[in-house]
């Protein structure tokens, strides 16, 4: 796959449910959970775009302006992500087919790589934070902090919470290419909404501010992605080895589906033999 990005691959998809079935959880467990970690964060950026349109000078400018920021945008992408999620577990929990199995071969595969940008986005967009653009000084007032706790800090307990209680894969090291491609589309949205709105989303991205620091901002946080897809593959591949392999928790799944104990997902995805009385 590395070296042919834009294909879907061929093999049979997901064969053992590993997206909608967890070592720890029941399937009707991890898809209430999903869906609980959804509604938390659509309220979250609901009541954060009301509050600034009513508390803001310029009314709701402010809350126009949250699509501009990666911040906002990668929260967003969290709740549609466990809203999705949640959905394919429930389905998977109550017939023993998932609804992600009866998806078109593209969306299946855009759903994987939708999981590995919940898994490493959050981390980046929590480093940046509180590591270059937080001031310091914890904030004056009670919205404030829970609004930036939320999306600053939360953001990356719910990728954790995906890295570690779902059965999913490693990330293909293809999607490295394609974080790398959404990371610059972002950047020609921060220079768009700069052309069209009159500021800079980030600081760091401002040629008058910054220099030629710009570019050593771009290709540092362009190798942060790198980093972190790396740790994140080795968080995924260590929960797989520890919990499969070193505990024999193969994983709990829906009546009726599943594989057998000890069945690789190399064996389920080969078709089943007939006998002929």
């Amino acid at each position: 796959m590395a070296g042919q990005p834009f294909r879907f691959g061929t093999d049979v998809w997901d064969p053992s449910h590993r997206f909608e079935t967890s070592w720890l959880l029941s399937p009707w467990l991890l898809s209430f959970c999903r869906a609980l970690i959804s509604l938390y964060i659509f309220a979250t950026l609901v009541f954060v775009l009301v509050w600034q349109c009513i508390h803001d000078d310029e009314h709701c400018t402010a809350s126009q302006n949250q699509f501009s920021y990666f911040t906002s945008l990668t929260f967003w992408g969290l709740g549609f992500y466990h809203l999705a999620a949640a959905t394919h577990t429930f389905t998977y929990a109550r017939s023993g087919v998932a609804l992600l199995d009866r998806f078109p071969r593209p969306l299946q595969a855009l759903h994987s790589a939708f999981y590995t940008t919940v898994v490493v986005f959050p981390f980046i967009v929590t480093a940046v934070y509180w590591g270059r653009l937080y001031s310091g000084a914890w904030f004056a007032d009670m919205y404030g902090g829970w609004s930036n706790v939320s999306q600053h800090g939360l953001n990356s307990a719910f990728a954790l919470f995906e890295i570690l209680i779902p059965r999913t894969d490693p990330p293909p090291p293809v999607h490295m290419l394609w974080l790398i491609i959404l990371l610059a589309m972002y950047l020609a949205l921060a220079y768009v909404t700069e052309a069209s709105k009159g500021f800079y989303p980030y600081d760091f991205l401002d040629p008058g501010r910054q220099g030629g620091l710009v570019a050593a901002y771009v290709f540092g946080i362009a190798l942060g992605c790198i980093v972190v897809f790396g740790l994140a593959w080795a968080a995924v591949w260590l929960r797989k080895y520890i919990t499969e392999t070193k505990l024999g928790k193969d994983g709990k799944f829906g009546s009726g589906a599943g594989r057998s104990a000890g069945m690789s997902d190399m064996e389920m995805a080969k078709p089943q033999e007939t006998t002929v009385a």
